[in-house]
C-alpha cells in the first residue's frame, strides 16, 4: 500500500511539475554561483497582459519547466515592488534576464514568447553562459 502512495505522488510530481523559482534574487545568484549555473531573472509587473500569458502559456509547458528547472537558476520579481540590482532596467516587461554567478548579463530578451521560440532563447541563452 505505501509502495502505491508513493507511486502515485511520484506521478502527480512529474506531471504537475512547476518552475523552481528562488525566493529572492540573492538567495539565486549564490545558488548559480555555487551550482555553477546561468541565472534566470524574469521580471514582470501586476498589471501587465502579456507578463500573464507568458506565465499561463509559455512557463507552463513541461520541457520548458525541465529545461529550466535542470540548467538554469530562476527567481521572478516584480518590477519597483522586488529586491534586484538596479543594472537590470525592465522598460518593457515581461523582461528575462540571463546572468552569470557573478551577476554579470550575458543575454537578455524583452516581451511575451511563445513555447518554441522561448526553448530557442534558453538555448541561446546556455551557449553564451558557456563561452
Amino acid at each position: 500500500m505505501k509502495k502505491l502512495a508513493l507511486l502515485s505522488l511520484l506521478i502527480v510530481n512529474l506531471l504537475g511539475s512547476d518552475i523552481a523559482w528562488t525566493d529572492t534574487y540573492e538567495q539565486a545568484q549564490a545558488k548559480a554561483k555555487k551550482e555553477s549555473k546561468p541565472l534566470l531573472v524574469l521580471i514582470t509587473t501586476e498589471q501587465c497582459r502579456w507578463c500573464r500569458k507568458l506565465e499561463a502559456t509559455t512557463l507552463q509547458d513541461d520541457d520548458v519547466i525541465s529545461k529550466l528547472n535542470t540548467k538554469f537558476v530562476t527567481v521572478h520579481v516584480t518590477r519597483d515592488k522586488s529586491s534586484y540590482p538596479k543594472n537590470l532596467t525592465a522598460k518593457m516587461v515581461p523582461m528575462s534576464y540571463f546572468l552569470d554567478g557573478n551577476g554579470k548579463v550575458i543575454y537578455s530578451m524583452p516581451g511575451y514568447w511563445p513555447v518554441d521560440d522561448y526553448q530557442s532563447i534558453l538555448d541561446d541563452a546556455i551557449v553564451k553562459y558557456k563561452k
